[in-house]
């Protein structure tokens, strides 16, 4: 198994890596996974432009939350990444997951770098 699929695998037993539809839903004002995880923002990422800034090293310490097709709900919409999997977006703005959030309602990757944003409604 490669790095790749090995990394793959794990993300898809801990619930961060889908290609199934997406469930994204509110929880204490803050946007969060089918798995009931914090979805964040990245600030290098420009909101409309179909593209994450955030590939390689930096998508394995923010998984994109991936789906097969948009969660239902104005404002969502799929980009394609540059590994050709397609990432949910709110707003126009990629959602992704922090891998140091340990449980559901953990935000510790808001303000990460100054660049990461807890993503909200």
């Amino acid at each position: 198994m490669t790095k790749l699929s090995s990394l793959l695998a794990a993300l898809a037993l801990a619930g961060c890596y889908s290609l199934a539809p997406a469930q994204v839903s509110t929880q204490d004002g803050v946007l969060v996974g089918p798995n009931g995880m914090t979805l964040y923002t990245f600030d290098k990422d420009v909101a409309g432009d179909g593209q994450s800034a955030c590939n390689g090293a930096c998508a394995t310490n923010w998984p994109p939350l991936t789906a097969t097709s948009a969660p239902a709900g104005e404002g969502y919409s799929l980009i394609q990444r540059a590994d050709g999997s397609k990432q949910v977006a709110y707003k126009g703005k990629p959602l992704y997951y922090w891998i140091k959030d340990g449980k559901p309602g953990d935000k510790t990757g808001d303000g990460v770098n100054n660049l990461w944003r807890t993503a909200k409604p």
